[in-house]
């Protein structure tokens, strides 16, 4: 176990039923937190065999001793990201810590744009990546910034991509919106100063997740030194721990880029 150093805190995790997002709600509720898992619905967390059950991921984190539930919402809809927040604070009474990571460059209709680059892409696609990355990150910003402005505390943590700082030859809608985020952040960060809210963002490597090895050809990476090979989730999960916690209390407005 952990050190519990987020007790009493409440962790709103968005995707958090699989990928990434599942690491870093077991991270935080291994520290102490209690945490509300996301997804799109109920079945996403199966999509790529990662867990059962958004619902069944809530139970792994109870497990832990800490309290936690399944909440689904689309979060390219406002109404229900407003509706989703309410809730979580009927259940929690509070939200100390919001984790940004639903997302992912994926298409309208496919697993990721088919083509995928500036000027093939379906514009279905790019409307898509924009709203999936971008825009779902505006709207949760929004609503539990706005209590977090309530309550004078609370730590968001969002998450773009090394592709975003990187000039790509493919994915490029989405990483043009996960620099969206980068910049986004620093100036939500300068909105919330006065109320002592934290915003910073985490933009992963490629990882190895569910999603990320079903939806592309890993090659080989034998011979490569730690810092070549793509990333274990327990690498950014501590990223996550560490914003969401003590450590980073004096920093804001930055983005961490994992090469």
């Amino acid at each position: 176990m952990a050190e519990e150093k987020l007790l009493g805190k409440v962790a709103l995790v968005t995707g958090s039923s699989r990928g990434l997002g599942r690491h870093y709600a077991m991270q935080l509720a291994e520290a102490g937190a209690d945490v509300i898992i996301h997804d799109i619905d109920e079945t996403a967390a199966a999509a790529f065999g990662e867990a059962p059950s958004g619902p069944a991921v809530a139970e792994q984190v109870r497990s832990l001793s800490r309290q936690s539930e399944f909440f689904p919402a689309d979060l390219t809809d406002p109404t229900q990201v407003k509706q989703l927040v309410q809730k979580a604070l009927a259940a929690f009474g509070r939200i100390d810590i919001l984790v940004n990571n639903a997302g992912g460059d994926i298409g309208a209709k496919t697993p990721r744009p088919i083509p995928n680059n500036c000027l093939d892409i379906q514009d279905e696609d790019i409307k898509a990546v924009v709203e999936r990355n971008l825009l779902t990150t505006m709207y949760t910003c929004k609503y539990v910034g706005a209590h977090m402005r309530e309550q004078s505390s609370g730590k968001i943590i969002n998450v773009g991509s090394v592709a975003a700082h990187l000039p790509v030859q493919e994915g490029i809608v989405y990483a043009a919106a996960k620099m969206g985020i980068s910049h986004y952040t620093r100036c939500l960060a300068q909105e919330l100063r006065s109320y002592d809210i934290n915003v910073n963002c985490i933009s992963p490597t490629g990882t190895y997740t569910g999603r990320f090895l079903a939806t592309r050809t890993v090659a080989s990476e034998e011979g490569k030194s730690r810092l070549q090979r793509f990333a274990q989730p327990q690498d950014m999960a501590n990223i996550v721990l560490f914003l969401a916690g003590p450590e980073s209390d004096r920093l804001t407005g930055e983005t961490i880029v994992c090469w």
